[in-house]
């Protein structure tokens, strides 16, 4: 199908966008947004956006599912999360805002959690109300931000559904794959340990029926499915308990190594001992079995698009809300650094007019994915959202019109017991940082006046930390630099992404 937006005109694109904006909503006129077309607006694809939970890059070759999705789609070997923590980043994939502007900084407490999501106003405005205003049947199914119970009764609803959401399948703390309560709308579902109660197939089955029946209904719809896995303790589907029998986590450059003129924080790390090794051996198996459920409900989704009759209308998006550390830099098992085992995480696009198996290199973040949703679904974007619609790079336009530098933030959170992020205890929170990660280098400003420098072009596993090498120019522009974005709101984080 020939999408009507390449068929516009970029005035006629600008004046559908401002026709749209609810009134009070400023819409963005930056450069790189004034030249996406509205398409959307006269024609609405669906979009499936499948979401892991901890999925590190180096357990994409144990899904060929996703393989044939690359095949088929776009591949961006660059995507960046603005925080390495669930709540965090998830906040800015509903919003496109980073964490300094949601206020959500951590996973639970003032500062963290559904708790500080809701109470600063975001869910009133996510990519989910702005579709739903435009026609959209909006589904949300599994993990929506921690902190969330169906059993609580928020705003007089129990269970509570946000703004914005037609369908409501969510669970509390299902990471152990059994043994939930799930919200289904206003209802409250009990699962208990049977095989047919394993989460990610319940979950698959639940968005095969959404499919079906929004394509019955002949509306546009969104669908986002967020897994609990492969989050420990990465619970597999019984019928795959037995694969991959002796695979190991891989031994990179970084494995059990630390990098030279490690922050304080790092420098005290022991090496791994067999031990330790074995149960990182152990952790990954687990991962790679459990992500095979995932991979199969990939599979479903895809063939009820395609008996539905509207493959050809949709995309497809698979991401990841964080990477995972296994060993590398002596880490046990565990995410929060600025290190790329941990902010550089999957993320597949397929759709109408997405060029088949082609790979950007551009420096895209998880602010990026809901002003991108929004830019599909013809809805105005809100000149606070910090992100940018990835259209132009679906749609064959060149990297280097993309920002250039991407912002990770970071809170120390102390351990609590309450919290899955500890990992069992192994879990390491740094302390507070900010960074800066482009393609050619990372660079981080501790709180603690530490900092840390990688040559991503001679050092890709970020093994040398050669800040001490650098002049007192460079090290005042790089300050600059991370000073601008930290504090950057709206549109003026795209002129700080680009320094």
């Amino acid at each position: 199908m020939i999408r009507i937006r390449q068929l516009l005109t970029l005035m006629v694109g600008a004046a559908a966008l401002a026709l749209a904006a609810p009134s009070g909503m400023a819409v963005t006129n930056s450069p790189a947004v004034a030249t996406q077309p509205a398409a959307a607006v006269a024609e609405k694809p669906n979009i499936v956006f499948v979401l892991t939970d901890d999925m590190s890059s180096n357990l994409l070759p144990y899904m060929p599912e996703v393989q044939k999705l690359q095949s088929q789609g776009m591949t961006f070997s660059d995507f960046v999360v603005s925080n390495s923590l669930c709540c965090p980043s998830r906040a800015s994939l509903f919003t496109g805002r980073y964490p300094h502007n949601t206020g959500v900084l951590s996973n639970e407490g003032p500062n963290g959690g559904f708790g500080a999501f809701r109470s600063g106003g975001e869910e009133r405005d996510t990519f989910a109300t702005a579709l739903q205003a435009k026609g959209y049947r909006t589904a949300m199914m599994g993990k929506y931000l921690n902190g969330y119970s169906p059993s609580d009764t928020v705003a007089g609803q129990k269970p509570y559904v946000p703004p914005g959401w037609n369908q409501w399948d969510v669970v509390g703390g299902g990471y152990e794959g059994y043994n939930y309560k799930l919200a289904h709308n206003h209802q409250i579902e009990s699962h208990d340990d049977r095989p047919k109660d394993y989460l990610t197939d319940v979950l698959s089955k639940k968005g095969t029926s959404f499919v079906k029946k929004s394509a019955a209904a002949d509306k546009p719809f969104l669908l986002e499915i967020a897994l609990f896995t492969p989050h420990g303790p990465s619970t597999p589907a019984p019928r795959h308990e037995n694969a991959f029998p002796g695979l190991e986590a891989p031994r990179s450059p970084a494995f059990d190594k630390l990098p030279t003129n490690a922050p304080p924080w790092l420098a005290r790390q022991d090496r791994l001992t067999q031990r330790e090794k074995n149960t990182i051996d152990r952790k990954f198996r687990k991962r790679a079995q459990a992500l095979q459920s995932v991979d199969e409900m990939i599979g479903k989704l895809r063939g009820a698009l395609t008996r539905a009759g509207v493959a050809d209308d949709t995309y497809i998006v698979f991401g990841s809300d964080n990477g995972f550390h296994l060993g590398e830099y002596r880490l046990k098992a565990g995410k929060q650094t600025a290190f790329d085992t941990d902010v550089r995480v999957p993320l597949v696009i397929a759709g109408p007019g997405v060029a088949k198996g082609r790979t950007s290199n551009a420096q895209v973040s998880n602010i990026d994915l809901a002003p991108t949703f929004q830019r599909i679904g013809g809805a105005p974007v809100s000149s606070r959202v910090d992100g940018h619609s990835l259209l132009p790079l679906l749609d064959g336009g060149p990297d280097s019109n993309w920002r250039t530098t991407n912002l990770i933030e970071h809170r120390h959170a102390d351990r609590s017991p309450g919290d899955p992020d500890n990992n069992g205890g192994e879990s390491i929170s740094p302390p507070n940082y900010h960074a800066l990660r482009t393609n050619s280098y990372t660079y981080v400003e501790y709180g603690s006046g530490a900092k840390e420098y990688y040559d991503l072009r001679t050092d890709p596993y970020q093994l040398r930390n050669t800040v001490g090498q650098l002049g007192g120019a460079r090290l005042d522009n790089l300050h600059d630099a991370l000073t601008r974005l930290k504090h950057c709101r709206g549109d003026g984080c795209w002129s700080a992404g680009n320094p």
